[in-house]
């Protein structure tokens, strides 16, 4: 399969199966369009007849024939996909776990208007993790690991930071009983920043290997759907101690993880606002819901949406060519060195090596399922019980649907979010359309921001 775009000057050809991606000029753009369908004395007939005006001869036209013919010969131009037949048993190892996302609070300080948990009660009541669940939890993911040695457990909520004595218990206990067991854990902690203060930014410097903090850009963007319970704004509260924990971190992995909405479809001004205030590891997701409320993306705002993934990629270029780049979360692609076959055609591991940790111990396959009780996968005491459930998540992948397996994305998606597919389809084997067109676009421009590296001799991520 071969993709085809045209983006900031640059005609990128992109070889699906190989993952080979090709900047050529015109008539080669327009010669490999016609290869597969057309012969070769129509396509030298149709080269010649567009670019003769500029210098194309039939020769020369056949010497292109003959470049498009070594590419394919060398695998990297009309190649065959030998992934599809690996997709079956690709989650074969469904029973190792390699992460937990633990809700250490189903409470929350702020009421965001598009929050999935329902103000992070998960639509039950207000719960907070004890420690013994937490450490429970802990041994239940380094007795189910296998032979994995670097394990990933997430802090998430609701509101984390309200049970933070908690949380510092579950670390310590994690670090007293790891290296025994030959593990090694890495955390995270995903927080609105209303709780931060020294010992929160010293404990998160030293033990996290990542923080995630909640920011929706300008003041009037974030102000506009993350609220305090008394209906302010919280914009100005959080962000100088963002400010404070980026900065001792000293390097260390963190990022900025905003939501979108159609309230602000110029969602890249939010962007360039949060690298101008001196982040630089930036995440902005468009918004999850249904139709109904007056945020919710809909299928119109499309062309929009496109020209701001558009507008920030050449932003971010020109930003790197002024020496203060910065990363957005969608466009990071490494094209030499990962991820694997395996994690591209598999995905997430939700429901099968990724499990959410309720505050009372329940399983669920990953935090946007919790609360519905159909999803239920079992509890830390009895273990996965919902085998069918498991089974079906096992299933998901990137050739389980039709769709994917004739979607030129699928080895970069693996497939999307089974939690977006069910909210949206009622299945996690369905469609977000949504989120797939949006998806696909950030690619092309991902893909297009290293073909410019490449061109324009800086370091990109694959060889040119």
């Amino acid at each position: 399969m071969i993709h085809q775009y045209k983006l900031n000057g640059y005609n990128i050809v992109l070889d699906v199966p190989s993952g080979s991606i090709h900047a050529v000029d015109d008539a080669a753009y327009d010669a490999i369009a016609l290869y597969e369908t057309h012969g070769a004395e129509e396509i030298i007939a149709r080269l010649v007849d567009k670019y003769g005006a500029e210098g194309m001869t039939s020769q020369e036209a056949q010497e292109l024939l003959g470049d498009i013919e070594t590419l394919k010969e060398s695998g990297s131009l009309f190649s065959e996909d030998a992934f599809a037949r690996l997709s079956g048993a690709i989650k074969a190892n469904r029973h190792t776990i390699k992460a937990l996302c633990l809700h250490v609070s189903h409470a929350c300080n702020l009421t965001c208007e598009y929050c999935f948990a329902g103000e992070g009660q998960y639509h039950g009541q207000r719960a907070l993790m004890s420690l013994e669940t937490g450490r429970r939890a802990i041994d239940f993911l380094i007795a189910n690991s296998g032979a994995r040695r670097n394990l990933e457990v997430d802090f998430f909520g609701g509101e984390p930071l309200l049970n933070w004595d908690v949380v510092k218990g579950i670390v310590e206990y994690a670090r007293s009983v790891e290296k025994e067991h030959g593990k090694n854990i890495r955390f995270t902690l995903t927080t609105n920043g209303v709780l931060i203060d020294d010992e929160v930014i010293d404990f998160t410097s030293r033990e996290m290997h990542n923080v995630v903090l909640s920011l929706d850009g300008r003041r009037e963007t974030h102000d506009r759907m993350r609220k305090t319970p008394s209906g302010g704004g919280s914009y100005d509260e959080i962000l100088p101690k963002f400010k404070r924990l980026v900065e001792k971190r000293d390097g260390r992995e963190y990022y900025i993880r905003g939501t979108y909405t159609r309230h602000n479809l110029d969602f890249t001004e939010d962007i360039l606002h949060l690298a101008d205030l001196g982040f630089t590891e930036l995440s902005m997701e468009p918004v999850v819901s249904g139709p109904e409320p007056d945020y919710a993306l809909q299928e119109e705002d499309l062309p929009v949406l496109y020209e701001q993934y558009e507008k920030l990629a050449g932003e971010m270029l020109r930003r790197e060519e002024e020496g203060r780049p910065f990363t957005f979360y969608h466009y990071i692609l490494d094209l030499n060195h990962g991820p694997c076959i395996h994690k591209r055609i598999a995905g997430c591991g939700a429901g099968t090596e990724y499990l959410a940790v309720t505050p009372s111990g329940d399983l669920y396959p990953c935090h946007q399922f919790v609360g519905d009780e159909a999803y239920c996968m079992g509890s830390l005491q009895e273990g996965v019980t919902n085998r069918e459930k498991q089974e079906k998540f096992a299933q998901v992948n990137a050739y389980s649907r039709k769709e994917c397996r004739d979607c030129w994305a699928r080895l970069y998606c693996s497939g999307g979010c089974a939690a977006n597919a069910y909210h949206a389809s009622g299945e996690v084997d369905g469609l977000y359309p949504l989120g797939c067109e949006l998806f696909k676009k950030r690619m092309e421009c991902a893909i297009m921001i290293q073909v410019a590296k490449a061109i324009s001799g800086q370091k990109p991520e694959f060889e040119a």
